[in-house]
């Protein structure tokens, strides 16, 4: 499964000025607003966890939130996501799903 996004990080600015640090929590952890270090990396936490909820299937609504998505970094700098258990079940779905079609295929 791949998920893809992309977002202008002029309209992150905009967001972030218009709404502040409550728009910045909106997505984002303690930790990983730790991590930010400019408004072009909060707008690739953005678009990295859009890309993740969509490769889940669902994209960012109803069934997943931005929070129940982190990224992180390993010690060496490398980034990583970890899901949420409501996202692992997702996941899951998702991967049982894409298995059923495969069969379905063969058949």
């Amino acid at each position: 499964m791949i998920g893809v996004d992309i977002v202008q990080i002029s309209r992150i600015q905009n967001a972030k000025r218009r709404f502040g640090s409550k728009f910045v929590r909106r997505f984002l952890c303690e930790r990983e607003i730790a991590l930010v270090r400019s408004d072009a990396s909060l707008a690739g936490f953005w678009a990295a966890k859009e890309a993740c909820a969509k490769a889940l299937g669902c994209g960012i609504g109803a069934h997943l939130s931005f929070l129940d998505l982190g990224i992180f970094k390993t010690k060496q700098g490398k980034p990583f996501v970890r899901l949420s258990e409501r996202a692992k079940l997702l996941h899951k779905i998702e991967k049982h799903l894409f298995h059923f079609q495969q069969l379905l295929r063969k058949l």
